[in-house]
């Protein structure tokens, strides 16, 4: 396991979770920057086909190991390693549940160990946190200073709990030790490369329209939802990585409220389909109402904000879709 990265003065960047859908796409970008990438992930959800094009680029190494376990000693020799983004974690209800004892360990123990390696080496370490922090919100928008309606104890808490604890460890660190941390609360994603089987929305639906299937909604439809496009989101990391905000959380989401019932009708008028819509019980701690407020982001982000329409990163997302 030696030269994980190459020991020259070029700045090195550590994704964890590299190999999943946001991570992937992240690893791409850093490279397009000039950083030497060292994509961490122990595959549970991640894939190698999102990375497979990066293996060729001599900046780019991949390591499968399981956060939940202290990294190989190589890792925290590597030399002028100045950012570590912690997205490892299963993110689709579907999968988090698989698994949910795991789930919960990644949050935690996995975060415990991403800190000290950050603490040990001195570097910046930002956590891809979620707006499922905010559990069935009580209040729409939710800003950053709202504390949640989360249940302990039900099916969803090992993945809403693990990474509330994983917010409190970043701040902690950052209080007790000065670690240099960061926090963004991801609102709905999607694009390119997600897992058609992992049961987030988009990707079923555009799946489901595309080979003629029934489009299967929880509940009434009526619920909804915020949906950002995945270059908004990799801009939004990026200018949080490189702001001077220590430990204070950051929504990054797009603020259009999307009904799960228009969002249908969206992708089978992209699709051309005649696909029908079929209707089954909401999960138990489902959310109703999903939306960021953004104004800390646009405040401290140089003017942050999505620019993506929903219905411009459908048409992207379906057309790499169809390629694949």
């Amino acid at each position: 396991m030696t030269n994980l990265m190459c020991n020259d003065r070029q700045q090195h960047t550590i994704v964890l979770g590299g190999a999943g859908f946001i991570g992937s796409h992240l690893c791409r970008m850093l490279l397009k920057e000039g950083r030497h990438v060292l994509c961490i992930d122990n595959l549970s959800t991640g894939s190698l086909s999102n990375i497979s094009s990066l293996f060729a680029n001599p900046s780019f190494r991949f390591l499968r190991h399981d956060i939940t376990q202290p990294f190989p000693s190589e890792v925290s020799q590597i030399e002028f390693l100045t950012e570590i983004y912690n997205l490892a974690c299963p993110a689709s209800p579907l999968r988090y549940q698989q698994d949910s004892v795991h789930t919960l360990l990644t949050s935690v123990i996995g975060s415990i160990n991403a800190l000290n390696l950050a603490s040990y080496t001195g570097s910046r370490i930002l956590l891809a946190s979620t707006s499922e922090v905010y559990g069935d919100p009580e209040i729409s928008p939710q800003s950053e200073d709202y504390h949640g309606s989360v249940n302990t104890t039900g099916p969803r808490s090992c993945y809403d709990e693990g990474k509330r604890a994983a917010e409190t460890l970043f701040s902690d660190y950052y209080r007790q030790y000065g670690t240099d941390t960061r926090i963004i609360r991801i609102f709905n994603t999607y694009g390119p490369n997600m897992d058609s089987e992992d049961g987030r929305v988009i990707p079923t639906f555009i799946n489901q329209a595309l080979h003629g299937m029934p489009l299967t909604i929880n509940g009434d439809g009526s619920q909804t939802r915020s949906f950002m496009y995945i270059s908004d989101l990799l801009s939004g990391i990026r200018r949080v990585m490189d702001a001077d905000i220590p430990a204070l959380p950051v929504n990054l989401g797009n603020p259009e409220e999307v009904s799960i019932n228009q969002l249908a009708d969206i992708i089978l008028q992209i699709t051309g389909s005649n696909s029908e819509v079929s209707y089954r019980p909401l999960p138990i701690d489902d959310p109703l109402q999903r939306c960021p407020d953004i104004v800390r982001a646009q405040k401290l982000l140089k003017n942050w904000q999505p620019t993506i329409s929903i219905e411009r990163g459908l048409r992207l997302t379906i057309e790499s879709t169809k390629l694949h």
